[in-house]
């Protein structure tokens, strides 16, 4: 247990000296907030997409935290959240962010993928993947030169960080945090963030996280809603995330809401379609499900009167769900999380639509000690040794053969 508990940092106690630091060449006083622009490019010819950093460095002595959103341009939770924090209803005098009173530093990149975002796509103008090139390179390829300049301006001197996700295209995650359980200080920043669904993984080589983790700087993956639209929960839970953790660190005043229950899984399970043809999904990402329940049906246009129903193998929660209509045999149609054993709990936080009310999402604030809250350990492996193999990108194949070429 010893090895669970926060750090003890003496450069971070109230009494010791705090005075100004320095981001890109620009100095920031203790107790203000400014907005830096990082180039993503160190050129003198072309666009070097200089990317806004705010960064609001605390009256006080205290860690440095850094929050990113959009490492894939075409997902808006993270942006969104990391806008609303950056509002005067948080940095105003007087609010959780004012920075006269926070403990530390707290550096928030709405955009990280700037030239995706305004493409509205999840990857860079080479076609490759931001979250598969970290550390970077700063003589390789257009993406690993960005995961460079990232690496060494926003990542490398970090306490600890927060990467904002969701889903790809084509499917919807229901608000959830990815982390390695065995990375100690990552596992307490995951508990930290105050809601239910944990889920307990290694991600792909070259991942901001995994990387990060082995350099051993905790990090944290939320993931909530999907590619292309905002979903107010996955939003809302983002926020009131960020903020636990911050209270958790005593860098803003206020105790951390903790959840009734956590649920740390290092494994699910797919429901795939049997049959091709049009999905339609009855249910969504964070439903609840009893077992035998229809989740989804398919038919197919050139076979009228047909239908083949996908129903919940057992009593379980969904925790991601395909939105695209077409489908073929064999293609996922949601992740799903067997809770049979610990169903009850679940029942006790599900709205009138049979969505899983994630800690958060309401205006309800209830304090509960730490050794109050039930945590609930779900063993198994993930299909492909990631939490999203089984989600089909063709981006990946193109990944894998221009890391063939370059290899050549």
């Amino acid at each position: 247990m010893k090895a669970h508990q926060p750090e003890d940092r003496p450069e971070w106690d109230r009494t010791s000296e705090w005075s100004d630091i320095r981001f890109h060449r620009k100095r920031i006083k203790p107790g203000t907030m400014r907005t830096i622009h990082l180039p993503l490019l160190d050129v003198n010819l072309g666009d070097r997409w200089p990317v806004p950093v705010t960064v609001i460095h605390g009256g006080r002595p205290g860690p440095c935290i850094t929050v990113l959103g959009g490492i894939h341009g075409d997902e808006l939770t993270g942006p969104s959240a990391c806008t609303h924090l950056l509002s005067n209803a948080f940095t105003d005098s007087g609010k959780p962010l004012d920075p006269a009173t926070l403990a530390g530093t707290l550096r928030i990149v709405p955009v990280v993928n700037l030239p995706g975002y305004r493409m509205k796509s999840r990857y860079f103008p080479d076609g490759r993947d931001l979250n598969r090139q970290f550390p970077g390179d700063p003589g390789g390829s257009t993406t690993k030169r960005v995961a460079d300049q990232i690496w060494n301006y926003l990542v490398a001197d970090s306490d600890a960080i927060i990467d904002l996700h969701s889903a790809a295209k084509g499917r919807t995650n229901m608000p959830q945090v990815r982390v390695d359980l065995s990375h100690t200080s990552s596992y307490l920043l995951a508990k930290s963030f105050g809601i239910e669904i944990l889920l307990d993984s290694i991600p792909p080589k070259g991942t901001l996280r995994r990387t990060a983790n082995a350099a051993d700087i905790p990090v944290i993956t939320y993931e909530g809603g999907g590619a292309d639209f905002l979903g107010d929960q996955s939003v809302k839970v983002a926020v009131h995330g960020i903020l636990n953790s911050l209270r958790s660190m005593r860098m803003i005043p206020g105790n951390p809401q903790r959840p009734k229950f956590r649920i740390m899984a290092s494994g699910s399970t797919w429901l795939r379609a049997a049959e091709g043809g049009l999905l339609d999904m009855f249910v969504s990402a964070g439903s609840v499900m009893r077992e035998g329940e229809v989740v989804a049906t398919i038919s197919d246009p050139a076979t009228p009167g047909m239908t083949v129903d996908i129903v919940a193998p057992e009593d379980g929660l969904i925790i991601g769900a395909a939105t695209n209509p077409f489908t073929a045999a064999g293609m996922p149609v949601g992740h799903f999380l067997p809770i049979s054993k610990h169903f009850a709990l679940l029942e006790e936080q599900i709205d009138a639509n049979g969505h899983f009310i994630v800690n958060g999402s309401l205006e309800e604030r209830v304090w509960r000690e730490e050794h109050e809250i039930n945590e609930i350990s779900l063993h198994g492996a993930w299909s492909g040794e990631d939490v999203d193999s089984e989600w089909v990108d063709s981006k990946i194949t193109n990944e894998k053969e221009f890391e063939e070429e370059e290899a050549a």
